[in-house]
């Protein structure tokens, strides 16, 4: 059954954390009340704007904040404490962030296995466009050789997720069109010395437009996370 989708525009990060708990209680009431023709979950997507950076749940996170406070008002960036795992990253326009909401005990998807099909998810879409992106060892997310300095490799996405009771969380954020510069104000995911790309930078004047890829992402999603 597909995953239901839930596309919320442009939308603040706060806004956006009260919808997805209350689609997290819809989920789980939908497995409480035994509904079998329920679908597993559903996928929320959202621009974040204003922009953001957020804090992951491990330990140092915040020493990755390298911008003061002075700068971030400059820029209209905001600053939030979240409870997904993982470090620090930035959300702002031209980045599709997506929160998958999934029953995980429904789905018969294991934590591991679901941080992996997100990253399929993506490695598929930029697949569909020619780029070659893939995992990387001890690093979550998805990357493209070639596409940071000197030929090596960039992050084009990164995950960051919470569960509770089984029930999935937060997500993937994908860099479509993303303002790059405004990565310089951390160290992101917490990686020293790693850079960041969009599908813009590596695509140029043949980049997708950003409903396009959102298309994509959920056909995807839906293959990956609907798979027993």
């Amino acid at each position: 059954m597909p995953l239901p989708l839930v596309d919320l525009g442009m939308m603040s990060y706060d806004e956006a954390l009260a919808v997805q708990r209350a689609h997290h209680a819809e989920v789980l009431a939908a497995r409480d009340g035994a509904d079998d023709a329920a679908p597993i979950g559903r996928v929320l997507l959202v621009e974040h704007v204003p922009a953001v950076i957020t804090l992951g749940r491990r330990p140092g996170a915040e020493r990755h904040l390298v911008a003061d406070a002075a700068r971030l008002v400059a820029l209209g960036v905001e600053v939030r404490a979240t409870d997904r795992g993982g470090d620090i990253t930035y959300h702002g326009p031209g980045q599709l962030v997506a929160y998958p909401i999934v029953d995980l005990n429904r789905a018969r998807i294991r934590l591991h296995d679901y941080m992996r099909r997100l990253e399929q998810a993506v490695i598929d879409v930029c697949s569909g466009y020619g780029i070659s992106a893939r995992r990387e060892q001890g690093a979550t997310g998805v990357w493209v050789d070639g596409a940071g300095p000197g030929g090596s490799a960039a992050k084009v996405c990164a995950i960051g997720v919470r569960v509770q009771r089984w029930v999935t969380m937060h997500g993937l954020a994908l860099n479509v069109t993303t303002n790059l510069e405004h990565f310089d104000l951390i160290v992101p995911c917490g990686l020293q010395g790693r850079t960041v790309t969009s599908l813009q930078r590596v695509l140029g004047e043949a980049c997708p437009s950003m409903q396009e890829v959102k298309e994509r992402l959920v056909e995807s999603l839906t293959a990956q996370l609907t798979a027993v």
